[in-house]
């Protein structure tokens, strides 16, 4: 299972109300934060999640509006007893960044672990029981968009386990994926698990013009959550000139990419009540939602 919270729908500026974009993911009660601008810290202290267990934080860009918060937020998960180290990922320049803003945080308990991921194609890794992929986007500056999948092994089969002779206590070894040796044999997870079942697909855009790779990149997806940064098609050249979406544009690259779900977000300061402009959206895909902060879900593997 993972839930996954939004914890601010703003872009640019805070505002009363609609803190700036940033999402929370949990898995096995280990969490990844992707972004953290100014004020990230109240909504997670809003959420009860904890923050202690926070492994990773992935930025989609270094624009301040989804980074500014970090030298806080690491001081915070310092003074919460973790000293375990933190992977920070992002695009091209981390490093840079990075160092730039623990000039004012400049003793944590735990170690930051940089990885900076190519800007030039899709990248993948593993962090816990995720399996992460970015892309490059097309926003101002480098930029990326982020799949998370939670894949589901096969069905374990009783029967064929029996006909191996394999004891029960090893069965959970097995189904985790771990093989086993059995009077000096080695039994794999293949002999005892069927097909590779349907897994969870969540995928995170913002900020960007929409791009042909997107379609195929969320594709499937169980929940895509994309900016919506203006409401009205007339603030299209506006958008082409930020490089950043309409609600409608978010909305027909979630009905291209078959996903299930679309959340917008990274609303515009002028945006003031997204459900002004939701017909537009719906128009084009149907299972659209106005993203509000501390919207959550919790998405279980198919039956």
């Amino acid at each position: 299972m993972l839930d996954i919270c939004l914890l601010g729908t703003g872009g640019v500026m805070p505002l009363p109300g609609r803190w700036l974009s940033s999402l929370l993911i949990r898995c096995q009660g280990r969490m990844i934060l992707i972004d953290c601008g100014e004020g990230t810290q109240v909504p997670l202290k809003k959420l009860h999640w904890g923050i202690k267990t926070i492994d990773a934080i992935l930025f989609t860009h270094y624009h301040a509006d989804h980074i500014a918060g970090l030298p806080g937020l690491l001081l915070t998960i310092g003074n919460s007893g973790r000293t375990e180290p933190l992977s920070l990922l992002g695009p091209p320049g981390l490093k840079r960044v990075v160092e730039g803003l623990t000039i004012i945080a400049p003793e944590l308990p735990f170690e930051l672990t940089l990885s900076e991921l190519p800007d030039t194609d899709c990248s993948e890794k593993r962090i816990g029981e995720i399996h992460l992929k970015s892309i490059p986007v097309n926003h101002t500056v480098s930029c990326f968009a982020y799949c998370f999948e939670l894949n589901r092994k096969g069905k374990f089969d009783v029967e064929r386990a029996k006909k191996l002779g394999i004891p029960t206590h090893y069965w959970k070894t097995l189904q985790k994926g771990i093989a086993i040796f059995l009077e000096g044999e080695k039994i794999s997870p293949e002999m005892v698990l069927g097909q590779k079942r349907k897994g969870i697909k969540v995928c995170y855009c913002t900020d960007t013009r929409p791009t042909s790779g997107l379609v195929q990149f969320i594709n499937g997806s169980d929940l895509f959550i994309c900016e919506g940064m203006y409401g009205n098609d007339d603030s299209y050249p506006k958008a082409l000139e930020k490089k950043h979406m309409l609600f409608s544009e978010a909305a027909l690259l979630a009905s291209q990419g078959k996903v299930k779900e679309l959340w917008l977000t990274h609303y515009s300061p002028s945006v003031m009540d997204p459900e002004e402009y939701m017909d537009a959206a719906r128009a084009l895909f149907t299972n659209t939602k106005a993203g509000i902060d501390l919207l959550m879900s919790s998405l279980k593997f198919a039956d």
